[in-house]
């Protein structure tokens, strides 16, 4: 046997034990064994680098060190779910799916919600070439060489897979596993991880990946994404992933009904402390790919997906002292400062009591002790006073009437929960609040600069909106604390480089209430350039796709101010883009202005997506299900029966997919 030839065997047979041992956990020889063959395969593989192979079962004890993690765009954009907590949620979300689907049989794939950190790897030709942190969704960081390192996910694949996909899970640690690593740390004299979620996540940022590849973790796989598949269902998914070679846990069941689907999740709520890991819910989705597709995406979630999040963990502490914060819009927000108790693995120590409405309702007073709850939810939240032990002294909390920044009355317009500080051009919290939004990684993405320094900047006197950030120099920013001429000089430059960001995102960075990004992209499509959306009626707000009559008065507002007026003019004229691009102007038209269409079945030269972007490119509006309203069903191979019938019995048309290109033409 040559050497190129022992060493191929030696990979193979370590690849083979390695899949029996952390996917299958059925080891089939013993770990010194093991280490034997992977010591014998590393100095054959130093002896003769002409044989390097990047897949090589060698190259998982880590070594390389990342300073800084490179940002990526996702190519499928990574949604979060929506939540439920009772049956008459997933009811309605049922009702939901049959409106859009019509008449349908559809069966559902429950699966466990693993309690980890998000993960998206990247298989071209059944390599492993790229892994990225969910992010923001919609970009994440480049994680690759720590992702290599977890035994559990495969370098290289095994069967009928596509040339290239992506696949989604959650990179997770074993209770066992963390366990043991807090016992090492409390020896080492070091204080314990709070939870197994937070370090897992953690470690996937760590510089070293030497330090990862020795910590427990491992990956489990739920999702495939791509094109040309040849999958049709979300249990095939599974089925799939698994004979690649992915790790993927066997307790998913198909399931016809809610009943069906509640009997799942009630049978896991009651197991679920007997499994290795933490899981804090179950997911349901629709088993057809196809029906998937057709249900599609809000803003937000898949339609096609539902979390149903296991009860929740509840605490008592003592609520020591009410506190109100300030949002960049002027929403005032009551905080509940607690005695610091652990809920769910971390130490809770506030949490939001939202609104006076909220304080009222619940009769909360300071001194009270209260069940705090932490479910699915990031931040707690008080659910009830125990009133059992409310001091003899009690009295009841009366709301602020001041804004305890500037110390300007509130108001509370009829309607709204929130009471809100006017004084959005005085008060300190609102300008920086406003300001630290527009450098935000979604908005302006500023590198060089963050929160603490807007805070200083404002304080010596250097900006007093976000405009002023154009005007910065080098020397004005050197003598600040912490602040050497590097840094100076980053930020500066972060500033100089943010001009180029889309007009949609600068848009959503002016800050304006209830523009979020989503109706920042809508508006920007609709108007073209800034100056068309200053004066733009509510009523011709209103008549744009998804703008309701709070956005619109919001927007009519915020460019009825003459100081935002005056702070736009400057940001024009130092440069930012306030208006589409021409590559972006050349994609777009009017030709399908006013018409309303449906999208079903599938298609021969167009993705769905594809073409309900073409739709919404060219001026038109993209229905989920068929009423009155529908100018057209573009119609595809295997569209729902009761779709059809429908639009023939409201006398909608029904267009093929090359009836729908000649529209544009």
């Amino acid at each position: 046997m040559s050497i190129q030839e022992k060493i191929t065997t030696l990979r193979e047979e370590l690849r083979g034990h390695n899949y029996n041992y952390y996917v299958l956990d059925e080891p089939t020889i013993s770990d010194y064994e093991f280490d034997i063959k992977l010591k014998e395969l590393q100095k054959l593989e130093e002896a003769h680098p002409e044989f390097h192979d990047p897949t090589s079962p060698t190259l998982r004890v880590g070594g390389e060190v990342t300073k800084n993690f490179e940002t990526i765009q996702h190519e499928h954009r990574m949604y979060s779910l929506d939540n439920s907590y009772s049956k008459e949620d997933l009811e309605d979300w049922e009702k939901r799916i049959q409106r859009i689907l019509g008449d349908v049989d559809v069966e559902f794939t429950c699966e466990l919600k693993y309690d980890g950190a998000s993960i998206s790897l990247t298989y071209e030709d059944g390599l492993l070439v790229r892994a990225v942190t969910r992010g923001d969704g919609f970009q994440g960081d480049d994680v690759t060489t720590n992702i290599k390192t977890i035994k559990s996910v495969p370098l290289q694949l095994k069967g009928d897979y596509p040339p290239k996909f992506d696949i989604r899970g959650e990179i997770i640690l074993t209770l066992d596993g963390f366990a043991q690593m807090n016992k090492e740390r409390v020896e080492a004299g070091e204080d314990p991880y709070m939870n197994p979620r937070n370090t897992a996540s953690g470690s996937l940022k760590l510089q070293d990946s030497a330090l990862v590849a020795q910590r427990p973790l491992e990956c489990l796989l739920y999702s495939i994404v791509g094109k040309n598949v040849d999958i049709s269902t979300q249990f095939e998914v599974l089925e799939k992933a698994r004979a690649w070679g992915f790790k993927v846990p066997t307790v998913a069941k198909l399931r016809k009904t809610t009943d069906e689907v509640m009997q799942f999740v009630e049978h896991w709520d009651e197991k679920r402390h007997n499994l290795p890991y933490e899981t804090d819910g179950v997911v349901i989705k629709v088993n057809s790919l196809r029906h998937q597709e057709e249900l599609g995406y809000t803003a937000k979630a898949p339609r096609w997906a539902m979390a149903y999040k296991f009860k929740a963990e509840q605490v008592s502490t003592v609520l020591n002292e009410i506190t109100y914060q300030v949002g960049r819009t002027g929403a005032i927000t009551p905080v509940a400062n607690l005695e610091p108790v652990l809920l769910a693995g971390t130490t809770v120590k506030r949490a939001s009591l939202h609104n006076a409405d909220q304080i009222e309702k619940l009769d909360i007073r300071e001194g009270d002790t209260v069940f705090v709850e932490k479910g699915g939810e990031i931040i707690p939240k008080i659910i009830a006073v125990d009133f059992t032990k409310r001091p003899a002294d009690s009295t009841p909390t009366i709301y602020i009437q001041n804004c305890p920044e500037c110390e300007t009355p509130l108001v509370r317009k009829e309607g709204e929960a929130q009471h809100f500080c006017p004084n959005d051009t005085g008060c300190p919290t609102q300008i920086t609040g406003r300001i630290q939004h527009f450098i935000s990684r979604k908005a302006m993405d500023i590198e060089g600069l963050g929160g603490e320094t807007v805070e200083l900047l404002f304080k010596e006197g250097l900006i007093a909106n976000y405009a002023d950030l154009y005007v910065l120099t080098k020397e004005q920013i050197m003598p600040l604390e912490r602040m050497a001429e590097k840094s100076a000089e980053n930020l500066v430059n972060g500033v100089a480089a943010s001009k180029s960001i889309p007009f949609e995102r600068v848009l959503f960075a002016l800050g304006i209430r209830y523009v979020g990004e989503t109706v920042a992209k809508k508006l920007a499509k609709a108007y073209k350039n800034i100056d068309a959306l200053m004066v733009a009626s509510e009523e011709e707000l209103v008549a744009v796709d998804e703008i309701g009559g709070r956005i619109a008065e919001s927007v009519v507002q915020f460019f009825g101010n003459p100081d935002n007026v005056a702070i736009v003019d400057r940001l024009k004229a130092y440069g930012l883009q306030f208006s589409l691009s021409e590559e972006q102007l050349e994609n777009q038209s009017e030709k399908l202005k006013g018409q309303t269409f449906v999208v079903s079945g599938v298609f021969e030269s167009l993705g769905r997506t594809e073409l309900k972007k073409l739709i919404e490119d060219n001026g038109g509006k993209v229905a989920s299900s068929i009423s009155s309203k529908t100018s057209f069903l573009v119609a595809g191979a295997n569209m729902g029966p009761s779709k059809k019938t429908k639009a023939e019995n409201l006398g909608v048309p029904i267009i093929s997919e090359q009836d729908f290109l000649s529209k544009l033409d």
